[in-house]
């Protein structure tokens, strides 16, 4: 019974949920801004997130190379200064993570729509035109999810690290946890590096994307 009851409540979230995208949409295209301008602004934003969060993640590794020359002075700063870069590398990265979910969502309703609204036309040509342009689209939209998902793939463990460091630095403000983090830094830095190659490759994607939309 209660797995019934629960089936039932989520279920209904989904619904309720729904309506509430559905009303929004709704309530967007009744002042001009449609579907495809709503996605063009969040893939946008999704970029742009993309670049803070790389430019975050760079500061994190620089404040690691900075706390492994520490010497001499406040040990207990450096450790607020580390605890401060892993939090704002966490907030980078789920601000990236939502901004992703909210283009899928969009993005469902969009393709929903326009495949919907393709078999309402009565011209073959136009709309054999259109379906082979919402197959474009799609392609290109699957290739950048995709491209964004891997980049986003690559925060977790970069994430892991900075949270270990400065888990280890609150519990052993001493030399001998500097020295043991110096072990860390390279490791830290393949990581970083492959994260902002990946990034670079799903923001340039994401510009792709933007450029197909805006020429349509």
């Amino acid at each position: 019974m209660k797995s019934l009851y629960k089936y039932f409540s989520v279920a209904a979230l989904v619904v309720s949920l729904s309506a509430c995208q559905s009303a929004y949409y709704s309530a967007m295209e009744s002042v001009g801004q449609h579907k495809r301008d709503i996605m063009l602004s969040r893939v946008e934003s999704a970029q742009e997130a993309q670049v803070d969060a790389q430019e975050q993640f760079k500061s994190s590794l620089e404040q690691l190379s900075t706390l492994i020359d520490f010497d001499g002075g406040d040990l207990a700063e450096q450790y607020e200064i580390t605890e401060e870069q892993y939090e704002a590398s966490q907030a980078a990265a789920d601000k990236v993570t939502d901004k992703i979910e909210s283009i899928e969502k969009v993005s469902e309703a969009l393709f929903e729509e326009w495949a919907s609204e393709i078999e309402e036309y009565t011209n073959t040509s136009l709309k054999r035109q259109s379906q082979s342009e919402l197959t474009k689209t799609e392609r290109q939209y699957n290739t950048l999810i995709k491209s964004m998902h891997r980049a986003k793939s690559k925060m977790d463990p970069v994430l892991a690290t900075l949270k270990d460091n400065t888990l280890y630095l609150k519990h052993n403000l001493n030399a001998r946890a500097i020295g043991a983090l110096q072990g860390e830094y390279k490791n830290l830095k393949k990581d970083i590096t492959s994260l902002i190659s990946e990034m670079n490759k799903s923001i340039s994607q994401s510009q792709q994307f933007i450029d197909l939309l805006q020429a349509k």
